[in-house]
């Protein structure tokens, strides 16, 4: 019982700060702190409203993405010929200037196969200097083998002439026989009746029968003289048609040796080319053991080790062009509406924390996936529509502090002033 009297008396003695309490909340607000509060919030409001009109409107202003990297060349260094490496004179991330050493690869095979072709080259030098004289010596050759037989031709016309002649004589010896043969016989005739009526001596007779015979006997000789003549002439005509065929032949073939002996030095002047050809080419093979850089950068990925052999079109190294950089964006299709070539744009390299100045260079000539390995094919029957991006270049202003730091690769974002 007194327990509960305690806790009554607690109770009690509570209530009164429970009513002090509970009087303060049942005041009155004042209404000038009211309208205070209220303004408050409109201004705010209007503020906030304001703002969101300000950054929608300054957004139409520009485009911008983070699917960007600054990009370079990279030049890739390679073996143009056979050969063992000799000497390295880098190492990878080293600067290096245009036409500096990088490789030495062994010369000592490739010196062989240049003597070798020096004497190649020489040898047919020297087979066209020797072939060179021979088209004046055919044609000099030719030139008196044709006046040769123009004159033989001349001395057959006048071999023909002459036994054109002989025979000539001898038809006009053989009609002479023939008409003393023939007053021989009629005298032989009227002889004979004589001596038949014995008005003459048998000796008389018997001279007119020797003159007789004597007579037929020349006709004979002057028949066979003057079948000799013409036999003699058929042969002189024979030697003229032979002389004529030889120099007809040798003047129709004269010119045909000069231009077999044209065409052997033209052959000899090719070989002296080709060979000549073969020379430069191994010289210049020597040459191309003596690796110099091409442009000016940072040495990557060298692959190139003392000693080692290398096929020619191995790769040894890739020097990235830093002074030659620039910004490939990968903007939405969305985004590409109102951009063009020579549009401002401020870059942002994510690596240095600093902001640099540029143009849009170029616009893309496809998208990203159409020059993929592996390009989408949308005519297959499941496309799902997606957004495609574009890689737009963007060119970095010279003369800009701290543009030899950017290196190929480095994220960036590009906002383009969309003017």
């Amino acid at each position: 019982m007194p327990t509960q009297t305690e806790d009554q008396q607690e109770q009690q003695a509570r209530r009164p700060d429970q009513a002090d309490q509970a009087e303060p909340s049942q005041t009155p607000v004042d209404p000038a702190k009211r309208r205070r509060g209220i303004i408050t919030l409109s201004i705010v409001g209007v503020l906030l409203i304001a703002v969101c009109i300000v950054w929608w409107l300054r957004s139409r202003t520009y485009e911008s993405t983070d699917d960007a990297q600054a990009d370079a060349h990279l030049n890739p260094v390679a073996a143009r010929v056979e050969g063992t490496v000799r000497n390295v004179y880098v190492e990878d991330n080293q600067a290096v200037q245009a036409g500096q050493p990088l490789v030495d690869l062994d010369t000592s095979d490739l010196e062989v196969k240049l003597a070798q072709a020096r004497a190649d080259y020489d040898q047919a030098v020297a087979q066209l200097n020797a072939e060179s004289p021979n088209v004046p010596i055919t044609q000099s050759s030719n030139s008196n083998d044709i006046t040769s037989q123009q004159e033989e031709v001349r001395n057959a016309e006048a071999s023909l002439s002459s036994a054109s002649s002989d025979y000539e004589s001898s038809v006009a010896k053989l009609r002479q026989a023939e008409a003393n043969n023939e007053k021989s016989q009629t005298d032989l005739v009227r002889y004979k009746e004589l001596l038949d009526k014995q008005e003459i001596a048998h000796a008389d007779y018997d001279q007119y029968l020797a003159t007789a015979k004597s007579q037929q006997a020349n006709v004979n000789s002057a028949v066979a003289a003057a079948a000799s003549s013409q036999k003699v002439i058929d042969q002189r005509r024979a030697q003229l048609a032979q002389q004529r065929s030889k120099l007809s032949q040798t003047s129709v073939n004269a010119p045909r040796q000069i231009e077999i002996k044209r065409a052997n030095i033209s052959s000899r002047k090719a070989s002296v080319e080709s060979y000549k050809a073969q020379l430069d080419q191994a010289r210049l093979s020597v040459t191309y053991c003596h690796v110099i850089a091409p442009v000016s950068g940072i040495v990557m990925q060298r692959s190139a080790e003392t000693g080692a052999r290398n096929a020619a079109g191995t790769q040894l190294l890739v020097i990235a062009q830093i002074n030659d950089t620039w910004i490939t964006a990968n903007f939405k299709e969305t985004q590409l509406r109102k951009m063009h070539p020579g549009q401002h744009v401020r870059v942002k390299i994510d690596a240095l924390g600093e902001s640099f100045n540029g143009t849009v260079e170029a616009m893309p000539a496809s998208t990203g996936d159409r020059a993929s390995v592996l390009p989408a094919e949308n005519a297959t029957g499941n496309f799902v529509k997606v957004i495609q991006r574009l890689p737009v270049r963007i060119r970095l202003e010279k003369g800009q502090q701290n543009l030899d730091k950017i290196r190929p690769g480095m994220s960036v974002e590009p906002k383009v002033s969309l003017d």
